[in-house]
Formats: structure tokens, C-alpha cells, sequence
């Protein structure tokens, strides 16, 4: 998951330093998307693996 949010975020520089914003715009929030959905998963996994031990 982390590595398509940087995937994305990548491809929202190349596209700004082109010039195209709306490229740009889209994959920075699927970037801000997913990399908010990593976070989440990890802190879950970190709770869930905290009440099993």
C-alpha cells in the first residue's frame, strides 16, 4: 500500500514539473488517500498484535 502512495506521489511531481495541474492534483490526493489508508491499517495492526501478547 505504501509503495502506491509513493508511486503516486511521484507521478504528481513528474506531471507538476510538465505542467499538468489536473494529473498533478489527482494522483497527489490518491497519494494522500492511500498513504492515510497505510496509516490507518498499520495502527490497527499494531493494536490488534498489543492485545495478543
Amino acid at each position: 500500500m505504501l509503495s502506491w502512495a509513493v508511486t503516486f506521489f511521484i507521478i504528481a511531481i513528474v506531471a507538476a514539473v510538465f505542467g499538468f495541474g489536473g494529473i498533478a492534483s489527482a494522483s497527489a490526493g490518491i497519494a494522500q488517500v492511500l498513504f492515510f489508508i497505510f496509516l490507518v491499517l498499520f495502527v490497527i495492526t499494531l493494536v490488534m498484535r498489543a492485545v495478543r501478547s
